[in-house]
């Protein structure tokens, strides 16, 4: 056994220990195939407001851009499933991820505890985390690292774990043994999920219009929601889940360990008429650690009357 498969074999049992759902490993390099998609992605305007998306290109398509002399990204998945659900069906709803503590504090700490194990465990290793935060294209490093393929609704998919989970990186200028692509894309000639987009964002060559996403609309786009997504919105007022509930793989999601992405205790009660009625107050209180703080309670507040005048 090579010392760098010793190392690769030490580094995915801790990240299991630190109850991760997978962990691949990919060498650090530029990203040949997804360039071209990127730059087409950028001038059909897919981003919408998403205005940094167009910058730092280059560092976009290579991790030794960010990381001096780096040599392997670590790709890591962690899942947020649950079959928890809020229980009135007329109340506006908000998207799985975002019921518990926000993600990006979770997984931070414990990419940061995986980076300290290395260092303890291996040596003077340098690495930055990355989880969602800075010019990392996580779905095409993760499929690299062989923890699933890219689904037509854009999202990475695995055949044992679906897709509701988070993606997270360590780049570090440490030689591991890499992992092999998938070569299979197992969607087949299904497209449940294209079907099922109520805004048509999602388009057949697994690229989102980012500007139609359910998900950009409450929570990216800072204007008005455009008149023209009247009716289309399917009552979701941060975030929206369609794409993946609707997706045959999820058959296969189980249900969460992290006691930190369960639900502030009065949130899946909410009625329609208690979230029509929500103050600033409850919502920093429900919301104190939550990714639904992104929107401010000012957006959700325009979600929700924009459902309420365009159902």
């Amino acid at each position: 056994m090579s010392v760098a498969s010793t190392y690769s074999a030490l580094i995915k049992k801790e990240a299991e220990r630190l109850g991760f759902l997978s962990c691949g490993i990919s060498k650090a390099d530029f990203l040949e195939d997804e360039a071209p998609h990127l730059e087409r992605w950028l001038k059909n305007n897919y981003q919408g407001e998403l205005y940094y998306m167009e910058n730092n290109f280059d560092k976009r398509l290579d991790p030794r851009l960010l990381v001096d002399d780096a040599k392997s990204v670590i790709s890591l998945s962690y899942n947020y499933f649950t079959e928890e659900k809020q229980q009135d069906p007329q109340a506006p709803k908000l998207s799985k991820y975002a019921y518990g503590t926000d993600y990006h504090f979770v997984i931070k700490d414990k990419l940061k505890e995986l980076l300290l194990f290395i260092q303890e465990h291996i040596g003077e290793v340098s690495g930055r985390a990355f989880v969602d935060s800075a010019p990392v294209l996580d779905k095409a490093w993760a499929e690299r690292a062989g923890l699933g393929w890219i689904g037509k609704h854009s999202l990475l998919l695995s055949k044992q774990k679906g897709s509701f989970f988070f993606l997270s990186e360590l780049i570090v200028d440490l030689e591991l043994e890499y992992d092999s692509k998938i070569q299979t894309d197992h969607c087949g000639s299904c497209t449940k999920c294209i079907d099922a987009c109520p805004t048509d964002a999602l388009l057949d060559n697994k690229t989102v219009n980012a500007s139609k996403c359910i998900s950009y609309l409450t929570i990216e786009l800072k204007e008005s929601i455009p008149s023209s997504f009247s009716g289309k919105m399917d009552n979701w007022m941060f975030g929206c889940d369609i794409c993946q509930d609707v997706c045959p793989w999820n058959r296969f999601s189980i249900q969460h360990q992290e006691p930190l992405f369960n639900p502030h205790p009065d949130l899946l009660g909410m009625t329609k008429q208690d979230w029509e009625e929500i103050t600033e107050d409850t919502f920093k209180k429900i919301f104190k650690k939550s990714a639904v703080k992104r929107t401010k309670y000012a957006g959700l507040k325009r979600n929700i009357t924009f459902l309420d005048q365009h159902t």
